[in-house]
């Protein structure tokens, strides 16, 4: 090889081996400048300054409003007893009527037949008896003969008895003292045992139906007073306690409640809509924290607990609320820290810095 020719390949090594110094150089510079950036920027994250509320306990006043229902003390449809065409009617819609009240009468000639006929019969029968029980004390006829004479008016009254309550069941009588609801038949129609006739409510000692949430049925008594309005009026009603439902629905943990509502207030419709008032006792030891604090979850509610610059997610239970604060029935204790503000950014076992601390 020439000497000019192999000075220029060592030149050129050289050169690349200098361009792979510098390469490397560079690589580690640059690596270098990111790590500390890279620390620099995580050095730069501050920890988040919150506020936080602690815990007391305080006396509240519980009470509940509820939806209800007014019901009529005894409500039914009325139905013939039996088949067969009307005859009379004597339906005053919207009336008040006394119970046996005469509302409307079946077609009952065939009926009144058969009873005189038996009445007829009857009277044949006693006079036969009675020739019968003279003869038998003197040994005219056997006290077989007297007997089945005896036997025969029996069987006759069992049978009028028998066509006298079907006449009466051509009778369709008020069952209660109450009020008249809209006729459904008219005079002539035929009509069935499954037929409406009317419908009647007992329109005073209403009642007052409710449901209660399951936190408050411990505190349900019969007797305990209840108050409640309804729409259009702004009179407040009064009702107590009667009795309870056997048990809490398990699909809306509720126990259904039936009050008794006092006198005969004006202004009641049965199957009307009330809102309904219950006041319990004096919670001396209730947990109330602000509103802000409660964070929903997919499985309930929880809170952000602070201890020693750090956050736990805390599960609660939840009671009554206020406009400003909500009442925690299971999941802190007087004198725990939770955080009011920030929540949205925390996580458990964040670190936190307090910035403000309420009482």
């Amino acid at each position: 090889m020439k000497p000019l020719c192999r000075c220029m390949l060592l030149y050129f090594c050289a050169a690349l081996m200098n361009l792979s110094r510098i390469f490397l150089i560079l690589s580690l510079l640059l690596f270098a400048a990111c790590s500390q950036k890279k620390e620099k920027t995580v050095q730069k994250r501050p920890t988040p300054q919150v506020m936080a509320y602690v815990i007391n306990t305080t006396s509240i006043s519980n009470s509940i409003d509820v939806p209800g229902t007014l019901v009529a003390a005894e409500a039914t449809d009325i139905h013939p007893e039996v088949s067969g065409r009307i005859t009379s009617l004597s339906i005053r819609e919207g009336a008040v009527v006394s119970q046996g009240t005469v509302l409307a009468r079946l077609y009952d000639a065939d009926l009144l037949a058969q009873k005189r006929k038996l009445e007829v019969q009857i009277r044949q029968a006693r006079q036969t008896a009675n020739r019968y029980g003279e003869l038998q004390q003197i040994g005219g006829i056997s006290k077989q003969d007297y007997d089945i004479a005896t036997l025969q008016v029996s069987t006759l009254n069992a049978d009028l008895a028998i066509v006298n309550t079907e006449i009466q069941k051509t009778y369709i009588r008020a069952p209660f003292t109450g009020k008249l609801g809209l006729k459904q038949v008219s005079p002539g129609a035929y009509v069935t045992p499954q037929t409406v006739i009317t419908s009647i409510q007992k329109t005073n000692n209403l009642r007052l139906d409710f449901s209660v949430p399951e936190q408050y049925t411990t505190q349900l008594k019969a007797g305990m007073p209840v108050h409640f309005t309804v729409p259009g009026s702004n009179q407040t009603f009064s009702a107590k306690i009667m009795a309870t439902s056997s048990g809490i629905s398990a699909g809306t943990r509720t126990l259904d409640v039936r009050a008794l509502v006092y006198g005969d207030e004006k202004g009641l419709t049965p199957g009307g809509f009330a809102t309904v008032t219950l006041a319990f006792d004096p919670d001396n030891s209730a947990i109330l924290v602000p509103s802000q604090a409660i964070i929903p979850t997919a499985r309930g509610k929880q809170v952000a607990l602070y201890s020693n610059g750090l956050v736990q997610m805390k599960e609660v239970t939840t009671g009554t609320r206020d406009s400003s604060r909500i009442q925690i029935l299971s999941g802190l204790q007087e004198g725990d820290t939770i955080v009011t503000t920030g929540l949205m950014s925390l996580k458990d076992s964040s670190r936190v810095q307090l910035r403000a601390v309420q009482q």
